[in-house]
């Protein structure tokens, strides 16, 4: 499996596209994550855009879902007829129907393909555009679903937003990657993680390898050098911050 970052981003960094990560296996291609700026940099990063198979929302904070108006309507501006796989928490096809139509009132009726809407929950396993999904409940501030896709046997970890917790934690038990959220350095931010938490997180996960996202825009900028030295120290995991654009073959 493939991993691509077209964004690694928090809500208002101005300069990064949101947090989303494009996984290919094969000829199947999954996104998870659609904020508001991810969908022009998922088209600038995949190398075929309309044959994208399933999009994974988290949770329903408009930096992790509402770029999906725009995706639908360039997907029908560009003449999408296979029907895509909609996977996130509860409710999460009734969200995409209200925010296409509060986006591009009377368009939903004129997409030429189908939502293939799966409502996931923890303790279960779901097989659809040929990954396997499992989920658990991250400590966010609005429920979040932390997602583990695996195809090709290769096992990817996603945190979306939120703290670790006892679920995630089990989730990503040795994942060949674990990407998550790091929004603050060291201070503790209610419904966020730190790096030197995603760090721990990863190593109790006895996984192969870190990639830090959605980290603060002045952690990342002004505490680089911070940031940098805490990614080398952890001489136990391969942790990286990516940026937008970088891959790895899994």
């Amino acid at each position: 499996m493939r991993v691509t970052f077209p964004g690694v981003g928090e809500a208002f960094d101005e300069t990064l596209p949101n947090t989303c990560l494009l996984l290919e296996a094969g000829e199947r291609s999954a996104l998870l994550d659609c904020g508001f700026t991810a969908a022009h940099a998922f088209w600038a990063c995949a190398g075929a855009p309309l044959r994208l198979d399933a999009v994974w929302i988290s949770h329903f904070h408009g930096d992790h879902f509402l770029g999906l108006p725009l995706l639908l309507l360039r997907f029908w501006e560009q003449g999408r007829t296979a029907p895509l796989a909609l996977l996130g928490p509860r409710g999460v096809g009734e969200l995409a129907v209200r925010a296409m139509d509060m986006a591009y009132p009377g368009f939903r009726a004129r997409l030429r393909f189908g939502l293939e809407v799966h409502e996931m929950e923890e303790g279960r396993t779901v097989e659809a555009a040929g990954f396997a999904w499992a989920c658990a409940l991250a400590d966010h501030g609005a429920p979040c679903l932390a997602v583990r896709v695996q195809a090709e046997g290769a096992a990817v970890f996603y945190s979306g937003d939120g703290k670790p917790t006892a679920g995630t934690l089990a989730l990503a038990r040795e994942a060949d990657l674990v990407a998550h959220e790091a929004y603050a350095l060291d201070a503790e931010t209610p419904g966020h993680g730190t790096v030197a938490g995603a760090i721990d997180f990863t190593r109790r996960a006895r996984a192969r390898r870190l990639w830090l996202v959605h980290v603060n825009r002045d952690v990342r900028r002004e505490r680089r050098r911070e940031l940098e030295a805490l990614l080398r120290d952890a001489a136990d995991v391969e942790a990286f911050l990516p940026e937008p654009g970088d891959a790895v073959s899994l």
